[in-house]
Order: C-alpha cells, then sequence, then structure tokens
C-alpha cells in the first residue's frame, strides 16, 4: 500500500497533524451545531438568522476539507468519523427542541469565539513546523472571524 510521504519532518508533521485535527473537530462540529440551530429556530429574525445559520455551514464545511486535505497532504490522516468528533469536541452542545432567534444568535458568537481561541493557539503552534498549514489556519480564521463579527453585531 502507498503512503503519502512529506518532506516535514516527524516532529514538525505531528505538531500540524494534531493542530490540523483539533481544527477538523472544531470546524465538524461549528457545522453540526449551526445546522442544529438553523433547523430548530424560531423568533422574530428568523429569515436573517436561518439564512445566516447557513453561511456558518458552508463555511465550516468548506474549511473542514480544505483542513483534512491538508492533512493528508502531509502525511497524517484525518479523522472525522461521527465517534471522533463526539468524543473530542469542545464545543458545548445547544439545547434540544426550538431556539430562540436571540439565544441562538449569543450561542453562535460564543461558538465562534471559542473556536477563533483554538485557531489562533493553533497559529501559534503551527508558526515554525509548517508556515503552509499555519497560513491555511490563518485564513480560515479570517472567515471566522468575520462571521463572529458578524453575529455579535446582531447581539
Amino acid at each position: 500500500m502507498a503512503e503519502i510521504k512529506s518532506s516535514l519532518g516527524d516532529a514538525d508533521r505531528k505538531v500540524a497533524g494534531e493542530a490540523l485535527q483539533g481544527a477538523l473537530i472544531d470546524l465538524l462540529d461549528l457545522s453540526l451545531t449551526a445546522k442544529q440551530a438553523h433547523w430548530n429556530l424560531i423568533g422574530r429574525n428568523f429569515k436573517v438568522v436561518h439564512e445566516h445559520l447557513d453561511e456558518v455551514v458552508d463555511l465550516a464545511r468548506a474549511s473542514a476539507d480544505d483542513v483534512a486535505e491538508r492533512a493528508v497532504a502531509i502525511g497524517v490522516n484525518p479523522d472525522g468519523r461521527s465517534r471522533t468528533v463526539a468524543d473530542r469536541t469542545q464545543l458545548p452542545q445547544l439545547d434540544p427542541g426550538y431556539l430562540g432567534d436571540d439565544k441562538v444568535v449569543a450561542q453562535i458568537a460564543d461558538l465562534l469565539g471559542q473556536v477563533i481561541a483554538r485557531f489562533r493557539e493553533r497559529i501559534a503552534a503551527t508558526d515554525e513546523p509548517d508556515p503552509v498549514t499555519q497560513d491555511l489556519l490563518i485564513g480560515i480564521t479570517a472567515e471566522l472571524e468575520k462571521q463572529h463579527w458578524m453575529f455579535q453585531a446582531q447581539v
């Protein structure tokens, strides 16, 4: 069986791989959480928030794919299985049932803030070992921060 080789040394690949795996978990759970909110949303601002949540879902899903593909490119197998995401997520879960739009906006803003903080840690960790992975994480963080700003503006 063929194996993907990387120009990164083992130690650098380990740091980058851990950063990418953590980012993958955050992004996959963020996409699921935002979609859960999207489906169960109620309230006066339903339409605007409903559509905005899909922007977050699309961003998280596309970014998760980029992160997973970067991991494979450096010879690290990404693990996006549902059990892995459920066991390793750091995101608090939404309440079951209908969710008021004001509460959803506040919760999504908070979740985005948490994800961004972890992405910034990963950016710092990959500075020396793998600037290419760092660049990917920086670009994703910029988009997450844009969404964070837009949700904060609605609180």
